[in-house]
């Protein structure tokens, strides 16, 4: 299943357009604070596929009957452009477990690259919810390849894949290469990759404007 936010007019729309917004975008408070906002709206939207439980809590007058989460999903960041949509997550899901994933672009002479993972940390994954998510969907290669890592603590029962800003080639790249019991969360999908693999019209690089520029 693929989720896909800007499809329907909601506020999400204000969020996403702040986030492209080159003049809003010199704010790197208010481009995290947009990216952790996104990250509590899919929140929301993924709780309503996790199972409940009918459970009983005493208030100062009596007993109410509510249907609580039966389960605690784990939700894996990639490093370091991920950490604010990991905090939206976390902001709702505050229960979940967390994982911690390094991914980056090495680049060559040629102009070409390769995805590199070099850290990982996770709970165990057995027959767990997991939530993998990451701003920028380009290629989808850092997305498969980190997942491909993160099956080394464990198979998951199902996988939410979240990012916000989509290229229409990385979400089939992702549609191909992820199992059956998957389901796709997107803020938007934009047409056009680049040569160079950046997402037209996005938004640049998340990470240096949640950041700042790296060496």
């Amino acid at each position: 299943m693929v989720h896909i936010l800007n499809d329907k007019p909601s506020i999400a729309n204000v969020f996403l357009s702040e986030l492209r917004d080159e003049i809003i975008q010199k704010d790197s408070l208010r481009f995290r604070r947009n990216l952790e906002r996104l990250g509590e709206i899919l929140a929301y939207e993924i709780s309503k596929t996790l199972n409940y439980q009918l459970q009983e809590v005493t208030t100062p007058l009596g007993v109410a009957e509510v249907h609580l989460p039966a389960e605690q999903p784990v939700i894996a960041t990639i490093l370091r452009a991920g950490l604010p949509v990991h905090t939206g997550l976390l902001n709702y899901f505050d229960r979940a477990g967390s994982a911690f994933i390094s991914a980056y672009r090495k680049h060559h002479k040629d102009g070409s690259f390769e995805i590199k993972v070099e850290y990982l940390s996770s709970p165990n994954l057995d027959d767990k919810v997991l939530i993998l998510c990451d701003p920028m969907l380009a290629t989808g290669q850092s997305m498969y390849l980190t997942y491909k890592a993160i099956l080394a603590m464990g198979k998951p029962r199902h996988v939410h894949v979240v990012s916000l800003i989509a290229s229409a080639e990385g979400l089939e790249y992702i549609k191909r290469h992820f199992p059956e019991n998957t389901s796709i969360w997107l803020g938007a999908v934009d047409d056009e990759l680049t040569v160079k693999s950046y997402i037209v019209p996005g938004l640049g690089d998340a990470g240096d404007l949640a950041y700042g520029p790296k060496l």
